[in-house]
């Protein structure tokens, strides 16, 4: 069971490589064929590229050290239940961002047969979490150094102060469409039902 699961991620892990390199061949397409090609990726910003591609390497690494796996089985919690799902996804998120956080707990879920409605879950924790905090999403801190260089500021605490309460509020709206109506929607129409309470 193990080797069909390690030949199964190894598989998906294959074909997801290659959707994204053809993803990002077409993105660059335009900046390949334009004549002001040299002007355009002196104005790319660098560093939040770098950022995220270390991001991912990290986390990456992380996977492979079996660092992540060993805590979570340590913690002896039932990954597959939904209050589970949400409470980590969110929390978590606080700690190494919300996407690094689905590419670590997006495995494990699938090696334990989560149904549609947990991935549910996670697809709604990990969107939430990054409201709560600064650091819950990566693309807050980008927005926040952008508006700081042009003199606006946002503190942690400021964020705080209506990112926790508008995160929990999201949570049990969450929490109530997936477990209460998770199992009886089509993952399309829970997915959109999802977005609209945002």
């Amino acid at each position: 069971m193990e080797l069909e699961w390690l030949i199964g991620r190894e598989l998906l892990i294959t074909i997801m490589i290659l959707w994204l390199t053809y993803i990002a061949l077409i993105g660059a397409l335009p900046v390949l064929v334009s004549g002001k090609r040299a002007r355009i990726i002196r104005t790319i910003e660098w560093r939040t590229l770098i950022f995220f591609a270390a991001l991912f390497v990290l986390m990456q690494s992380v996977w492979n050290s079996g660092f992540f796996q060993s805590i979570m089985m340590d913690l002896n919690l039932n990954i597959t239940s939904i209050p589970v799902i949400l409470a980590i996804s969110v929390l978590l998120s606080q700690l190494i961002t919300n996407v690094p956080l689905v590419a670590l707990y997006l495995p494990l879920l699938l090696h334990a047969g989560a149904s549609t409605t947990e991935m549910m879950a996670l697809v709604a924790g990990s969107t939430i979490a990054g409201k709560m905090l600064i650091l819950g999403a990566a693309s807050n801190a980008l927005i926040i150094q952008n508006a700081e260089k042009k003199g606006e500021t946002l503190t942690f605490v400021d964020f705080a102060k209506i990112g926790i309460p508008l995160t929990i509020i999201n949570t049990m709206v969450y929490y109530l469409l997936v477990i209460q109506r998770g199992e009886e929607l089509n993952p399309t129409r829970a997915l959109a039902l999802l977005n609209i309470s945002l």
